[in-house]
């Protein structure tokens, strides 16, 4: 069972920031419908399947287009910005999916996006090869902070949650690596995660970050706590 390990991947705002694409997209696809959203409802949507707040933002009414019709025709936007203006993995991201991949973890995607997102974001990186399970949008019926991303992913890969580590930016996907019973990397710079390990990028991660986290006990405890809490017997820890 040791020999068992995997790291579950959250893509947007962890191995790629399309963040200003995403809010693009928005507003060429709700501007036509007459529909305005400010960049702090954005931005709250985050780690969020779109069905969880988009009937809100659409509003009632009989003339009121759907949920699904208004959602695939902003993912379509997304994926032509992408085709359009190209995308490049954030700092370390690359580099730590490669060694992990080549020190035999097994790694999934567990995202909120649709499929087709992760997997156009995927090739314009050129990381699909190092994923063994991709869990989307489609496969699961309940959101972030809901466990059940992480839980397919883990399953998928055939490690249990004890033996998986979570990597996100996002407070919902830390709550929901939590309910999940899975350590978790939080990667931030401006957000206050509740991670058992935070960094402002992957690039800043230490070497054996993901190893001392799995390993858990005194013996594999870092020396810069940040925080009186502890988790899965991994102190609460932040690298600034």
């Amino acid at each position: 069972m040791r020999d068992l390990r995997a790291v579950l991947w959250d893509l947007d705002g962890t191995i790629v920031d399309s963040q200003e694409y995403h809010w693009q997209a928005w507003q060429e696809t709700l501007g036509p419908l007459g529909i305005q959203v400010t960049h702090e409802q954005f931005l709250s949507t985050f780690g969020q399947t779109n069905a969880t707040f988009l009937a809100e933002w659409l509003g009632e009414g009989k003339d009121r287009p759907s949920v699904q019709a208004v959602s695939e025709a902003k993912e379509a936007v997304f994926r032509r910005i992408i085709l359009e203006a190209g995308l490049e993995a954030l700092p370390g991201a690359a580099d730590w999916i490669a060694r992990l991949d080549k020190e035999g973890w097994r790694q999934a995607i567990a995202s909120s996006a649709p499929r087709l997102n992760v997997e156009a974001m995927l090739r314009a990186v050129g990381l699909r090869e190092h994923f063994q399970a991709l869990v989307a949008a489609e496969d699961v019926t309940a959101g972030k902070p809901d466990p059940q991303v992480f839980l397919k992913a883990a399953a998928k890969l055939g490690v249990p949650p004890s033996r998986s580590i979570v990597v996100e930016d996002a407070p919902a996907g830390i709550e929901a690596a939590r309910r999940a019973g899975m350590v978790s990397v939080g990667i931030s710079r401006s957000r206050v995660l509740d991670a058992d390990l935070v960094a402002p990028s992957l690039a800043q991660l230490p070497d054996g970050a993901f190893e001392r986290l799995l390993g858990g006990g005194a013996a594999h405890k870092t020396q810069t706590p940040c925080g009186a809490h502890a988790r899965h017997g991994v102190d609460s820890l932040k690298i600034s």
